[in-house]
This record gives structure tokens, sequence and C-alpha cells, in this order.
């Protein structure tokens, strides 16, 4: 049984927190959270925007605390879960790891490279994993594309865009703020930094063209360039400021013999394919069926992925903070090239 402390039950703590009870030979042994309303249950102010909303919890079994260091000091836990806001992840990671846990951080890492850094410098320290939790390749689309690209009966991965845009997300306090959230491209775009490198590795560099707001990225365009022989590949990612389509992503990814396409957006207070999972190939349109869509599965399946890693003590081909890493750097490397409107190496 792996004994699981959770930090920070917020939106993600809670979407956690529910997925784990849905998986065996875990436990949520622990939750640590300021709010103590929270710790006694009372999780009806959570919201989010999927899954269930925020209900009275019966946390009978499950020892609060207020304070971090108390929690990270009950040998009785294996892992912490770390849900807290992005500007408290390199810190309280790494404070797990030195405890002698092994770690799930959320998305995005850190909001710095030197902070992803110390991250791993830590984990490797104490000879402990550490996952970060980007669950856009257990999405059942984007599941389907890495199988189908990973099995090679479509030949050579030749390129492939990536789009992911949302309208202004005014609930959240301060996106717009570099130090605590770091704006759409270190909030949204990391889900597509990641899949990128994942797919076709590292970039020579990168150049990227678009609109700013207060200091960051709002709406921009990026061409990724691997090269005179290597794949090519873009991403349009950021905010709009209207509100009727509140998430749109999807791709087009091209192999020798096949093309995948795919783009979901929720319109108004409906969520649709605006193009369903298909493949091109043969002069034949095919379209494959796809597991349930429901976000709550998907992140059943990512912690799956870190629960069987961990049983196993070994690093997660997905979620491995290496890939996290260099997510982050795609994602600042696009900012400095749209902020000097020039070529950027990585």
């Amino acid at each position: 049984m792996i004994r699981v402390g959770i930090a920070g039950v917020g939106f993600m703590g809670m979407v956690h927190y529910l997925s784990y009870q849905k998986l065996r030979g875990v436990k949520v042994a622990a939750l640590c959270e300021s709010n103590t309303r929270r710790l006694k249950g009372d999780w009806r102010d959570i919201r989010g925007n999927f899954g269930p909303p925020g209900q009275m919890m019966d946390l009978s079994g499950v020892a609060t605390y207020t304070d971090i260091d108390e929690m990270l000091a009950d040998e009785s836990l294996d892992m912490i879960d770390v849900t807290l806001p992005p500007a408290l992840h390199a810190d309280v990671a790494i404070k797990a790891l030195r405890a002698g846990k092994h770690v799930f951080c959320e998305k995005p890492m850190a909001l710095t490279v030197r902070d992803c850094d110390r991250m791993s410098t830590a984990a490797k320290q104490a000879k402990k994993l550490l996952f970060i939790g980007h669950v856009l390749p257990f999405f059942p689309e984007y599941a389907w594309a890495l199988k189908t690209i990973q099995s090679g009966k479509f030949g050579t991965l030749l390129g492939g865009s990536f789009r992911r845009v949302i309208s202004e997300p005014t609930w959240l306090a301060n996106y717009w703020n570099a130090d605590q959230v770091g704006g759409p491209m270190l909030d949204l775009h990391v889900h597509d930094a990641h899949f990128i490198r994942l797919l076709f590795g590292k970039p020579h560099s990168v150049v990227c063209r678009g609109r700013m707001r207060e200091g960051l990225a709002q709406f921009w365009h990026s061409q990724f360039d691997y090269g005179p022989e290597g794949p090519v590949v873009s991403a349009t990612s950021g905010t709009i400021d209207q509100q009727g389509r509140s998430f749109n992503h999807g791709f087009e990814i091209h192999l020798e013999k096949a093309t995948l396409l795919f783009e979901f957006a929720i319109l108004g207070d409906q969520g649709a394919y605006l193009v369903k999972p298909t493949i091109l190939v043969g002069g034949k349109v095919q379209h494959p069926e796809m597991p349930d869509g429901d976000p709550m599965h998907a992140f059943a399946a990512e912690l799956q992925e870190v629960l069987r890693c961990a049983r196993r003590e070994e690093r997660s081909q997905i979620l491995d903070a290496s890939l996290a890493r260099d997510a982050i750097v795609l994602c600042h490397k696009q900012s400095e090239s749209l902020c000097r409107r020039c070529f950027v190496r990585m």
C-alpha cells in the first residue's frame, strides 16, 4: 500500500484526491492545507472547469496538517502529491524529497529552469523519484496519437501543428503575475510544449510571434526548428478576451503514411469535436473509437502510471522530470523570442 500526503487542497488537490479513490494499492493518508475549513471536509467552495463540484467530504482516517513540515515528518508517508500554486512547487517538492518521500508534482514543474534543476538535483541526492503531472498524454486523443506514432506502422514522424487557446481566465488570481503563475505560456501552453518534447525531442531553436500583456505572452504562434532534415513543428496558444469559446485544443500530426487530425472546443456551455479523431491513410478517412473523454479518467490514468513506477522504483517515460524541465525551457525560449522578436537557440 502506497501512502500519499497531498500538499494543497484546491481544485487540483480535489481532483487528485478523488482520482486516488478509484485506484487500488494506494491511500491518501494525509492532507496539508492552510484553509482549516477544508481540513474539516468542507470542500463546497472548490470549483473548476471540469469534474464534480466541491462537496462535504468524509476525511475520517486522514491526518490533517496546516504545516507542511509536520506532514513531511510523518514517516508512514511514501509519497507527497504537490498541488500547490506553481510558485511553491520547487521549495515544497525539495523539502519532501529531502524528507525521503517520492514526489508527484503538478505541472508546471516550476516557474524557472533554475528551480527545475534544484528539484532534479534534490531527487538525485535523495535517491527518490520525481514525477511531474503532465496529464495531456493520458487524454484519449493524445494517448491515441502517441500510441499510433510509437507503433511505427505509419512510418517516420514528419511534423505537426498544435493548438491550445482559452478565454481570459478571469477567475484565476495572479494569472498574469510572472512570479506566481506565469500567464498562459507556463499555465496553458506548457501542456503542448511537453507533448512536443515527448514526440520530437528538443529543437535547435524557436521563433515566436504574437502579442503580450503585462510583460507576458498573451497569444502567439511558434515555429520550432529541428534542422533542414528534421520535422516541421509549430504551435498556437494563448488567451482571447471573449468568453464565448472558453477552451479549444487540437493537433494535426504528419507521418510518412498517414495524417492524424483532432480538434475540440467548448462553445457557450457545450463541448464538441470540431474535428473528431481522424486518420487520413491510403486515400481513406478513418475515425478510430475513443474511450470516454471524461477528464477525471485521464487524471486517474496519470496517477496509475505514477503508482506503477513508484512500486517498481523506476522513472516514467511520460512523467519524468527531465521532460518537464525541457518543457519549461521551451516555454521560456518562446517568451524570449516573442519579446526580442528574433530566433532563439535552445
